[in-house]
């Protein structure tokens, strides 16, 4: 099997559904031989290993480790989903103490054991927020680390049906996300031509931004296969892979937007990610501030909870920022 890399790929939270999935779909696109599996739940981290092993991916060196020191040393790449799951009646913004004080310390391990990682996801909930704190503690570049924003992109398309081509969101990815459609064009003709109603229209967005909370009242748990599909395609792209353009959260820092993370129109390539500004209707716009002062409120709440520095002292934790 011919491999993009043979650097190191580091799986944290690797003994969940999310995890191992991701750990296949990496094995599968035959991103590189070198991929470790890292958690503190050992007995579970032995079995997907054992899974893993079962599977017979050739060419493929799975090692793992619940040793935090063993497991982010000299490593390139990493995806980490290693919050707590989203579970039924609860918010993503629900989770948002406890899986920044998790990424917190994702961002400690980085610093101080891989430095010099080139390319860093981060999927758990909510995930905007929980990379930043990542992003403040690993003293990495903003173009470095990114958070998974492409699945309510993929799920908005989805519900317009498979032909439909421009429809996105951005902002937070969470009850407050900007859903923007004014894009979306239908077998080239623009939606707006296309007859579906405001009533529709409605219908789709409240879907899309309860995708996640319906997987969860359909299986039982939050969703694993979607999601660690789109954080290894964005792995890959990192990797120098054909590029993702999908929305990614991403670190922003100009224009109406000031020290968030939140998706944008981005692409990620083996440089990096880039974003560039939204463009949408008057109506797109005031919800992506709206959304956007959604997530200042709660990166000031974590600031207040001591997690991350003010944001005056976010340039003295991290130079790059």
């Amino acid at each position: 099997m011919k491999f993009l890399t043979d650097e190191k790929l580091l799986i944290v939270g690797a003994a969940g559904m999310i995890g191992s999935n991701m750990a296949q779909t990496a094995a599968i696109l035959g991103l590189t031989p070198n991929i470790c599996l890292y958690d503190i739940y050992e007995p579970g981290l032995r079995g997907v290993v054992a899974e893993m092993d079962h599977c017979a991916f050739p060419g493929v060196n799975i090692s793992w480790t619940v040793d935090p020191a063993v497991a982010f040393k000299d490593a390139k790449y990493i995806i980490s989903s290693g919050g707590a799951p989203r579970k039924e009646g609860m918010t993503r913004e629900d989770l948002l103490k406890g899986n920044c004080q998790i990424a917190a310390e994702f961002g400690d391990n980085i610093r101080k054991y891989c430095p010099d990682a080139k390319h860093v996801v981060v999927i758990f909930n909510p995930a905007d927020v929980p990379a930043r704190s990542a992003l403040i503690h690993s003293g990495l570049k903003p173009s470095q680390l990114t958070s998974l924003a492409a699945l309510d992109s993929t799920r908005l398309q989805e519900a317009l049906a498979l032909e439909v081509t421009g429809a996105h969101t951005y902002g937070g990815h969470g009850e407050a996300m900007a859903v923007f459609a004014s894009q979306v064009k239908i077998d080239g003709k623009p939606l707006a031509e296309m007859g579906l109603s405001a009533e529709r229209f409605a219908e789709i967005k409240h879907d899309t931004i309860q995708g996640g909370s319906n997987i969860i009242k359909l299986r039982g748990r939050s969703s694993f296969q979607s999601p660690a599909y789109q954080a290894v395609k964005m792995i890959e792209a990192a990797m120098g892979g054909e590029p993702f353009t999908w929305p990614a959260g991403t670190y922003v820092n100009e224009g109406e937007y000031r020290n968030v993370f939140m998706a944008m129109p981005t692409v990620i390539d083996a440089s990096g990610v880039h974003f560039t500004a939204p463009e949408g209707t008057v109506d797109e716009m005031a919800a992506l501030m709206v959304s956007y002062e959604h997530l200042v409120k709660m990166r000031d709440e974590i600031v207040s909870l001591g997690i991350v520095p003010p944001v005056s002292d976010w340039t003295k934790e991290n130079p790059n920022l």
